[in-house]
């Protein structure tokens, strides 16, 4: 929708802001037109999600190795919506761990026993 509307306004500012130039018509022209048909196609999208609320709810990272990056590799992902539960993926070794509330201070991985991260970075 935001480059259907970006053409549709940069194609007429070239189009009036040089009247009778052949130039600025082969160019205008086109580019409002593609982006006259970017807003129908835009408009036409369906945006409703097809997942349910209890397929969303049961999402889980994909449990696998990270590469090392000189030190561990991990990633946490908090849900929004209450029960709030992290995952923590350990990149060392492709751990998947679940705890309940957000991203704990400290963690060490439960399968590898490798310390992941102290207390929270910034």
């Amino acid at each position: 929708m935001i480059a259907a509307w970006a053409c549709l306004v940069v194609g007429a500012g070239v189009i009036l802001g040089v009247p009778g130039d052949p130039f600025a018509l082969a160019l205008g022209a086109p580019l409002a037109v593609s982006g006259a048909i970017l807003l129908f196609i835009g408009l036409g999208m369906n945006t409703q999600s097809t997942n349910s609320p209890e397929e969303i709810a049961a999402w889980s990272p994909d449990a696998v190795k990270m590469p090392d990056a000189g030190r561990p590799m991990y990633r946490v992902d908090t849900s929004l919506d209450p029960p709030i539960r992290s995952s923590i993926l350990c990149g060392r070794c492709g751990h998947l761990e679940w705890v309940d509330g957000s991203k704990p201070s400290s963690y060490d991985c439960v399968d590898c026993e490798t310390p992941l991260w102290i207390k929270e970075e910034e």
